[in-house]
């Protein structure tokens, strides 16, 4: 049916300026400070060498009543806790070869005390749990008529406002109710990350698009690179050309540049006895050091028909942001790499499938207008987007961006934005994009679709509605979204009425 047609159609049936009706579910997701991760606790060398010269010099009995007052408070607490402590420990046993002490003289106790020094405890959630995303879990079997699986995605924030991935799973219900599964607290990391190994013809070509300008250390590394490498080799590289180079901000700043890059690539693999919400996507790689923000899911379909969950996220370390995108099938074992290109900013969504044999990405470049781009290579985004949504409206005036990938719709690709107005309120509107050609906006809302209530305009930064993502259920738009970037709710929409009020905004509002 084509717009015009759909137009006439609909304008008998349509009451004059009817809101449309959202429905807030009473459905909190509040962070949980009792969430904990055992993680790394790094003291730097000349600390750790102290404290390692420190526990060796208690007698062996000291050190098991140590280790044993350890295992006494913390295994219940965690899975596998002597797996983590082996692992610390061996991030720092190469500073044994600093200390008078042979490493063949440590039992296995010994290293487990010493790794559990440089353990600690991190609560995940301790400060937000906030802009979620919403899709349909991969598992859809032993359901009633009218149920959807799904898995929802949170940014949590804790200690240092440091940001992670978290997951619960639930099932929506012919109501449009979720009932989230047990949520565990046995929070686990990846139990393997696998580096990439890099091709040097497109590490340079990628290099070329952070440091264009030809430099004496660009040249070196260049020479030095072999077909392939990997990261830590990569780093032995640099250490070499940096140890013959001038030690001047444009050589140091491309070297950054060079390590920053390939941290970026890599694999993770959780264990197959975690529940979903155990399993946390913590900072790994340099580029994210500081967090993970605002990771947006969508379930693509393939040429194929086949299914692969992406999300694309802001990686962050403390100075710069790098967009990346999280691939993964089951929800166990992800792949991650980052999004070069013109859209290299905040706020990158993914469409659900290609369009016109070509990848498509809402974006916001400029941090005020909403763009798309399009590209044959999913993670390369050379061609330059287009500029499809400004602000045109008051709720909107300081900016406008998107609130997750687009939904397909029989009228059109449904974008829920979010926008920024005066007092610098986030409130969440609407719009509707071309389904063959997405960079033509169809429609979109003149007054906002949710402004934050009383209820949701309290929090770490007051006046906040945003979402990360939203699917279809039983012809309701199911929408979570955060509250004042503290903690999440969500609301269903009838789809119908949306797309009438996106399409007729001057007789709906």
């Amino acid at each position: 049916m084509s717009i015009r047609s759909y137009h006439r159609k609909s304008e008998k049936n349509i009451n004059m300026h009817r809101p449309v009706k959202v429905e807030r579910k009473d459905i909190y997701f509040k962070p949980d400070k009792k969430r904990v991760l055992a993680r790394f606790f790094s003291l730097g060398d000349d600390r750790t060498i102290k404290v390692i010269k420190r526990l060796l010099a208690l007698t062996e009995m000291e050190r098991k009543e140590v280790f044993g007052q350890v295992l006494r408070s913390y295994t219940k607490r965690h899975r596998s806790i002597v797996n983590i402590f082996e692992r610390n420990y061996n991030r720092v046993s190469h500073l044994l070869e600093k200390i008078p002490f042979q490493k063949e003289q440590l039992n296995q106790l010994d290293k487990l005390l010493i790794g559990s020094y440089f353990t600690m405890e991190y609560s995940i959630e301790s400060a937000a749990l906030f802009n979620p995303s919403i899709v349909e879990h991969p598992d859809q079997t032993e359901l009633f008529k009218g149920e959807k699986r799904v898995i929802l995605s949170f940014r949590a924030t804790g200690e240092g406002h440091v940001s992670s991935i978290v997951f619960r799973s639930g099932t929506l219900d012919v109501d449009n109710n979720i009932h989230i599964d047990y949520i565990g607290n046995l929070l686990d990391k990846p139990i393997q990350v696998k580096n990439h190994r890099y091709h040097k013809e497109s590490f340079l070509k990628k290099m070329n698009e952070l440091h264009a300008e030809p430099t004496e250390v660009k040249t070196k590394l260049e020479e030095k690179l072999t077909a392939t490498f990997t990261y830590e080799e990569l780093k032995r590289y640099i250490d070499e050309v940096r140890q013959t180079s001038e030690d001047n901000l444009e050589n140091i700043t491309f070297l950054q540049q060079a390590l920053w890059l390939a941290s970026s690539h890599y694999e993770m693999t959780f264990s197959l006895d975690t529940s979903i919400s155990e399993r946390v996507i913590f900072p790994i790689a340099d580029t994210e050091k500081r967090g993970i923000e605002d990771a947006r899911f969508v379930q693509f379909k393939d040429e194929k028909g086949e299914n692969i969950y992406y999300a694309t996220y802001t990686a962050y370390d403390g100075f710069s942001i790098l967009p990346k995108l999280l691939a993964t099938k089951d929800f166990y074992h992800f792949k991650v790499k980052p999004i070069y290109g013109e859209i290299a900013n905040k706020g990158a969504a993914l469409f659900p499938r290609k369009i016109n044999g070509r990848y498509a990405m809402l974006c916001r470049i400029d941090g005020e207008n909403n763009y798309i781009a399009y590209s044959h290579n999913i993670n390369i985004w050379q061609e330059t987007a287009i500029r499809i949504q400004q602000p045109e409206y008051p709720y909107e005036f300081v900016q406008i961006g998107n609130c997750g990938s687009p939904i397909e719709t029989q009228y059109g690709w449904l974008i829920l934005t979010h926008a920024v107005g005066p007092m610098r309120e986030y409130v969440l509107g609407a719009a509707l994009l071309d389904l063959d050609n997405p960079h033509v906006e169809i429609g979109r809302l003149h007054s906002p679709l949710m402004t934050p209530n009383d209820k949701e305009r309290e929090g770490y930064v007051p006046n906040v509605i945003y979402s990360c993502g939203a699917l279809v259920h039983n012809e309701h738009l199911i929408l979570p979204y955060a509250m004042s970037d503290y903690a999440s709710t969500y609301a269903t929409i009838k789809l119908e009425d949306l797309l009438l009020a996106i399409l007729n905004p001057d007789r709906y509002q």
